[in-house]
């Protein structure tokens, strides 16, 4: 068996987004029956057909040596290739090219971790320039950089990051918080560099981990494009929950004063019946968050409480209550009730109608 893109008797038309390994490029767009995986089997010893019989007088025996076995679109499957992978247990290579290899890999390696660290000690060098130290310590205890010296571009360069404590480099707080958030994001881009690395040189050496009997393995990720309909699933974060009853234009939703449409009418039942509150809490200050520019972020066990929403209401100038007037879309008439109003995370659930 083989993945190639050279099938016998499939045209041009049918190959031409399969790269050399036979698989589809990314990005492609493919229905029921197009081609995903190239694969040609052996054909075992039997009667040729009359058609078969046909290409060998033409192209010779060869062409009949071999079979399609190809992985195809499923029916009633139409998307995009998202994603690509193939996978190989690892070739039968000589110690001196693995070594060559995983030496070339190393240097790679170096050079990013070099250019990370370099880009670090410049920015932390423009927050710390003329700063005076008010003790560099590592997660051991052990002191880097003495309190009362004045932090240079060598200071920065010779020390190690990866142990070193964010805590109170200075006695201003917001450098403070600058430097603790640089650290925190090169500790990130340091991790991904390694797992990458690792994993590179594990293929190398090993290989992908493969059932027994398997030589290679391609799979191939088909997203499929839907636009949202009546009878999908939608939710929020707070166990809130809903079917979609009714699509209409953007100018037949109900609107605020300034004609601004709402994207999404709930059903108030949704609220009483499963008791929660966050989210008319996520309603209402995330509409404050959106007049003020800020972003709320309130964890479980340790969110905002009543007054503290109260006070950024009160700031952003938004009712106190999280209610306004809202318009009738198709008549222009104002509804009698004043309406909650805000903004809210909701996604489409993989509970569709098409399915």
């Amino acid at each position: 068996e083989e993945l190639t893109p050279d099938i016998p008797n499939v045209s041009e038309e049918a190959t031409k987004d399969l790269d050399e390994n036979g698989i589809i490029r990314v990005g492609a767009d493919v229905k029921e029956g197009d081609i995903l995986i190239g694969k040609i089997t052996p054909k075992g010893e039997s009667d040729p057909s009359p058609e078969e019989k046909l290409l060998r007088a033409i192209f010779g025996d060869k062409a009949g040596d071999v079979k399609d076995a190809s992985l195809k679109t499923p029916p009633s499957i139409q998307g995009v290739v998202i994603d690509t992978k193939l996978f190989s247990r690892a070739k039968k290579t000589t110690k001196a090219e693995e070594k060559s290899a995983i030496e070339k890999l190393d240097k790679s390696y170096n050079n990013i971790t070099e250019k990370l660290k370099a880009e670090l000690v410049d920015k932390l060098f423009t927050i710390v320039n003329g700063k005076t130290s008010q003790g560099v310590f590592n997660i051991y205890k052990e002191l880097l950089v003495p309190k009362g010296a004045k932090f240079t571009q060598k200071i920065l360069a010779d020390l190690e990051f990866a142990h070193i404590s964010p805590n109170k480099w200075t006695t201003d707080d917001d450098k403070n918080e600058m430097i603790k958030m640089l650290l925190h994001n090169y500790g990130i881009r340091v991790n991904e560099e390694l797992g990458a690395y690792k994993r590179d040189k594990f293929a190398i050496s090993v290989g992908d981990e493969l059932p027994s009997g398997i030589v290679q393995m391609a799979k191939v990720y088909v997203a499929k494009k839907r636009k949202l309909k009546v009878g999908d699933k939608m939710a929020g974060r707070h166990g809130n929950k809903g079917i979609v009853a009714r699509i209409v234009r953007d100018e037949d939703m109900p609107f605020l004063a300034d004609g601004t449409p709402v994207d999404i009418v709930l059903n108030p039942l949704g609220v009483p019946s499963r008791m929660n509150l966050g989210q008319i809490y996520e309603t209402i200050l995330a509409w404050a968050g959106q007049e003020l520019g800020v972003k709320f972020a309130t964890p479980i066990f340790d969110g905002a409480t009543h007054q503290e929403v109260e006070e950024w209401i009160a700031k952003a100038g938004v009712p106190a209550s999280g209610k306004t007037y809202l318009y009738n879309g198709l008549t222009g008439e104002r509804f009698d009730q004043t309406t909650t109003v805000g903004i809210i995370y909701m996604l489409k659930l993989g509970h569709m109608v098409d399915d």
